[in-house]
């Protein structure tokens, strides 16, 4: 099964895409997790390495896509 990663920091946009995104995916061809970087701030650095600079963003099978804009890994670390 290929792997899904959401990650997210728990603002409105990030919400709405996470809705948008989790709705689309194909559930038996995908295992999907759901990071929420402001609860589980020790993901950044997996975020990171998987190449995620900013949040709404989904990695499907190791390539990034960043959805909208809704806040920098850097600005979400500052938040810590």
């Amino acid at each position: 099964m290929n792997t899904a990663v959401f990650y997210h920091a728990g603002c409105s946009v990030c919400t709405s895409a996470e809705q948008l995104v989790l709705s689309a995916l194909d559930k038996g061809r995908y295992q999907v997790a759901v990071i929420h970087l402001g609860e589980q701030a020790s993901a950044i650095a997996q975020a990171r390495k998987a190449g995620v600079t900013s949040v709404p963003a989904l990695v499907l099978d190791g390539e990034v896509f960043h959805i909208n804009y809704g806040a920098s890994l850097d600005d979400v670390e500052g938040a810590q």
